[in-house]
């Protein structure tokens, strides 16, 4: 058998190679970074709820995508996530509808003092509740996942066990918050969280109302002593997606992201209720903090003046022609079977 020169070898090792560029590569998984942007520092629930998404989809595609993610509003703030990304500055973003007022009138729905107890529910009652709607003022993105904080509570310096207590009480609010404690008769002042402990410590306001996992958090236990055992709502928050970015991702990916849709609304108020009981627990037992039980007479009391907030949700969204109240009715049905 007659040997092969030298040149001809490296000749057709070559030609080898070529072919497999040629054949082999362009049918290896391309890598799809993803871009997602955050506004809260990294500590906190919805960035870590981001973290956990991240890990779970690169673990699910096999590395097929990875997600670089950008806690902290340092890509996107809140008030300018969604248009980021829909401009494409960011492929998937995270914020608070409450946050722009008017803009996702339905969803708003969720947010309203219907009496909460859990975070687990109330995010897997909103998903739901978002499939089932599909709110038009989202149908230009693609809906990765939505959640809730945990219920929000008055957490105060001093004491408020009825109406009376509450009565002209300076208390730090925020979004669909200033209205409800509006209507229980508090006086409410609208701050960043940020600019909380300097307003406590300095008596610009008596206590706040907010989910209880801050008492830890922020340390405000340090400060405040009381919390009025009373469920007054819950703030939203929606991640989206560039809908030009879904379209480009394959099948299985899409399949992927899909299927881990509900799971991550569920598992982020799972989350938040473990340490929100964890935060309780800390401020008890180091800060001396006491939950203040409300009578039976007093709870219908607050539900009585609370009442004309939820009527002015259906109001508003009967009026631009929305379905607030199914939207309300389907809200208690799955409130009541989630809770059971």
């Amino acid at each position: 058998m007659k040997k092969l020169a030298p040149a001809t070898l490296i000749g057709f090792f070559a030609f080898t190679v070529v072919l497999f560029n040629l054949f082999v590569v362009p049918f290896s998984k391309a890598e799809t970074t993803l871009r997602y942007a955050n506004f809260p520092p990294a500590p906190t629930f919805p960035c870590v709820q981001m973290e956990r998404w991240a890990k779970e989809v690169e673990k699910r595609t096999n590395g097929e995508v990875k997600v670089e993610t950008f806690p902290g509003g340092t890509l996107l703030g809140a008030s300018n996530m969604y248009e980021g990304v829909a401009s494409g500055i960011a492929d998937i973003g995270l914020s608070c509808p409450a946050y722009m007022p008017g803009r996702f009138p339905l969803m708003a729905g969720i947010d309203q003092p219907v009496g909460f107890k859990s975070c687990e529910v109330s995010s897997h009652v909103f998903w739901k509740l978002v499939k089932e709607f599909e709110p038009k003022s989202i149908s230009n993105f693609k809906l990765i996942t939505v959640f809730t904080s945990a219920p929000s509570y008055i957490a105060t310096i001093k004491p408020v066990r009825n109406l009376e207590d509450l009565h002209g009480l300076q208390l730090r609010a925020a979004g669909n918050m200033v209205a409800t404690l509006d209507a229980l008769g508090a006086a409410p002042i609208g701050m960043p969280m940020s600019e909380l402990p300097e307003a406590l410590q300095k008596g610009v306001v008596k206590g706040y109302a907010a989910s209880l996992e801050v008492l830890m958090d922020f340390k405000f236990a340090e400060i405040v002593k009381y919390v009025a055992d009373y469920s007054l709502g819950t703030v939203s928050f929606a991640v989206l997606m560039n809908k030009a970015k879904w379209d480009s991702l394959s099948p299985s990916v899409q399949k992927v992201i899909n299927d881990l849709s509900e799971e991550q609304a569920v598992w982020t108020g799972q989350y938040m209720d473990n340490h929100v009981e964890k935060a309780v627990k800390w401020a008890k037992a180091e800060e001396g903090l006491q939950i203040l039980d409300l009578s039976g007479e007093e709870k219908s009391r607050w539900a009585k003046r609370l009442q004309p907030v939820i009527d002015k949700y259906v109001d508003d969204t009967e009026e631009k022609g929305l379905p607030g109240k199914r939207f309300l009715d389907r809200l208690y049905e799955l409130k009541a079977k989630y809770e059971k």
